[in-house]
């Protein structure tokens, strides 16, 4: 044998017993697989498994001082030669394009195979990472002002063993196709973009009986709700529009389910009257009500209803204590993934589910969607569909189940329907309630006195003036024509006003808001002499206003002219505030009820008048129709009227523009309408660019013929 066949067999047995020929064969294997169908679950495995060593031994030869120049362009080469094959493969099917990526998550198929073709090649594979400790979600602060109450120990005490969850439904999501992409941004697109005209709700069963006790009804959309749990379906988002009586379907629903005991967090405002609703539509179950660190609270009750402001103090003993359902009400509270409440609900959420796959979960809201589609995150999450990385199993096997991916546009009227199957109840009352009365909101131009208007001209214009100094500047720096009108820059500029937390805005004290609340107390007066003057003519008015000094101005007001009012506020205990409701609903001398836009928009059933006064305007359409749907639900016999109170030649006739003038972002995402709405944070922006674009264009010279 010559030297020249010598070497070249010496460098043939060395390549053949290295990693780089056995990457080779399996991207030449995957290659193969792709060319006569789609690429299979092994497949995958095999590409995913030879990019990550492909880019593992690339840095490990670039590292390595002992190799030539040759040898190492050489082996580079080689590398080069496998990723051709694995783009060439991903390009006819771009399914896989995101499993070469380095930030595909990685399987334990992907593991097990490295391992295998790393000891095949002689390499001792490198010890798995370990996974990084989940951040504490509570200080020693909030460990510290944890209670257990007596009779909560005693009734764990009496079942120390929690039936075990034998159910088959766990196991980890087997993604085929959709390895590798993130799926949580196009879940939430899906709602965005894949609206098809159709509302977002679940089929849901026809009634075989009816579940309500003696002497009540229930509505047909109630009963096919109950009907859906009584058949198995464990979790819902019940989004039904406000007022169509969500209270009453979660308590039935788990009476159906057999949930007990149910655990029911709910805002403070509410805790009451769900104590009420308990006792009317599950009479014969027993209700405790969880007040600061619940002394006196039976831990053996089937319900258990606590608010949101206490539950960093019971959360430790309400993941052990064996709940078979939990309610959310007002699940919008928690769409803040980073808040306290929304971390302790979802410990709780997490405990249940981990004991009990098949626990009845309820979210409960009627504007699930407030500012934008992200929203659905923390609920989605309370729920069990998803968690912070991707769709849990169940609902990764629906959006498996379609053969579609993200890069097919299809993909995403399918995710939105595997979605609404999950659970998403929503039902309008245009819809299943056509007794409701009609609803009209009409809106009061008011002329404020010379000294008010004096006052908020100049806020106005001194914020106007900053914003266009800003503007003069940038124009400036960027050596553009003073009469420049960029778009892109006005927006900007009023984004950054409402972003500012501190600085020159916030010292000055002139921003929209406190524009916005000056407008407020100046209204307040001539709010209340309308409200007034309906009662007197029509009966019973609710008047909304969003700051104290507002509901402060409109009582005075109606103290000096006679007229009986009571109050719903936020620093009211739930005892206070139940009476102030019973005196306005029972009392006919109590005219008019003055009610927090925060404290008395949500919850609360207001349906013996037919008119209300708005004294100030929302920033989100949402807020406005929760107060609206305070007296336009199930009960009124009579045609409601909202009368919407705006300061004329203020930015107050604006911030009303833009809300109409945008649907509600429920509109696409749960009722298919064609419209998306722009979120609070928007409209807020837009009122800013609409004082700055009118002052540029007020600054510009008069056209001439």
């Amino acid at each position: 044998m010559t030297t020249v066949q010598q070497a070249s067999t010496t460098r043939a047995h060395r390549d053949e017993t290295g990693v780089i020929p056995r990457l080779a064969r399996a991207a030449r294997e995957v290659e193969s697989s792709v060319q006569r169908r789609a690429a299979s679950r092994t497949g995958r495995t095999k590409l995913q498994t030879v990019a990550i060593l492909v880019r593992k031994e690339r840095a490990r030869i670039k590292a390595d001082a002992t190799l030539s120049s040759s040898k190492r362009t050489e082996e580079l080469k080689r590398l080069d030669g496998i990723a051709l094959i694995l783009a060439r493969s991903a390009s006819k099917d771009p399914t896989l394009l995101p499993l070469l990526g380095e930030g595909a998550p990685i399987t334990d198929a992907v593991r097990e195979y490295k391992r295998e073709v790393l000891a095949a090649a002689g390499v001792e594979a490198e010890p798995e990472p370990e996974p990084e400790p989940e951040a504490a979600d509570e200080s020693a602060e909030d460990v510290a002002k944890r209670v257990v109450p007596a009779s909560v120990a005693a009734s764990q005490l009496a079942r120390p063993f929690l039936q075990p969850d034998m159910s088959p439904n766990r196991h980890k999501p087997r993604l085929d196709r959709l390895a590798g992409f993130d799926l949580l941004d196009p879940l939430f697109q899906s709602f965005q973009y894949g609206a098809d005209g159709s509302p977002a709700c679940m089929d849901l069963p026809d009634p075989e009986v009816s579940h309500a006790p003696k002497g009540l009804e229930l509505m047909h959309h109630q009963a096919r709700f109950v009907a859906a749990a009584k058949q198995g379906h464990r979790s819902f988002l019940l989004a039904d529009e406000p007022g169509l009586g969500k209270t009453a379907q979660a308590l039935l629903a788990a009476q159906a389910a057999q949930a007990y005991p149910l655990l029911v967090v709910a805002p403070n405002v509410v805790k009451v009257n769900w104590a009420r609703e308990a006792a009317r539509w599950t009479p014969g179950r027993s209700v405790a009500v969880v007040q600061g660190d619940a002394n006196d609270i039976d831990g053996f009750a089937d319900i258990v209803i606590i608010n949101y402001e206490v539950l960093d103090r019971h959360v430790g003993w309400m993941r052990k204590h064996g709940f078979e359902g939990m309610a959310v009400d007002e699940a919008h509270f928690i769409k803040n993934a980073d808040s306290k409440r929304s971390k302790h609900v979802l410990q709780i959420s997490k405990s249940i589910l981990e004991r009990n796959s098949e626990a009845l979960m309820l979210a409960l809201t009627g504007t699930p969607l407030i500012n934008d589609i992200d929203d659905f995150r923390t609920i989605w999450q309370f729920l069990g569909w998803t968690d912070e990385k991707g769709p849990k199993a169940k609902l990764a096997d629906r959006l498996e189940s379609t053969g579609l991916t993200p890069m097919n546009s299809a993909f995403y009227r399918e995710a939105r329907r595997a979605v609404i199957d999950m659970g998403i109840v929503r039902r309008r009352k245009e819809d299943v309630a056509a007794d409701i009365p009609a609803r009209t909101i009409a809106d009061l131009p008011v002329e404020l006195d010379e000294a008010s208007i004096r006052s908020i001209r100049e806020m106005e214009e001194k914020l106007t003036q900053r914003m266009l100094a800003r503007y003069d500047r940038v124009l400036e720096r960027q050596s553009l024509p003073a009469d420049t009108l960029d778009d892109d820059l006005i927006m900007r500029i009023a984004r950054s006003e409402i972003d500012t937390d501190g600085g020159e805005s916030a010292k000055e004290a002139q921003n929209v808001f406190s524009m916005v609340r000056r407008i407020g107390k100046a209204k307040a007066p001539l709010a209340a002499d309308y409200a007034g003057q309906l009662a007197r003519s029509v009966g019973k008015v609710v008047f909304f206003a969003k700051h104290i000094d507002v509901m402060d101005a409109a009582e005075e007001h109606f103290a000096n002219h006679g007229i009986r009012f009571t109050s719903i506020r936020g620093d009211q205990t739930p005892t206070q505030r139940q009476e102030a409701i019973d005196a306005f609903v029972q009392d006919p001398k109590v005219e008019v009820v003055v009610c927090s836009l925060q404290a008395a928009g949500v919850g609360i059933n207001l349906q013996v008048a037919s008119n209300m006064v708005l004294a100030e305007l929302s920033w989100t359409n949402a807020e406005q129709t929760q107060a609206i749907d305070r007296i336009h639900r199930i009960g009124q016999d009579m045609p409601v009227t909202v009368w919407r109170i705006v300061a004329a030649q203020t930015v107050d006739t604006r911030i009303a523009q833009l809300i109409d003038a945008k649907a509600n972002l429920a509109g696409r995402a749960l009722d298919g309408a064609p419209e998306m709405t722009q979120s609070s944070n928007e409209i807020q922006i837009e009122a800013m660019a609409a004082l700055l674009q009118q002052a540029l264009c007020d600054r510009l010279p008069p056209l001439t013929d």
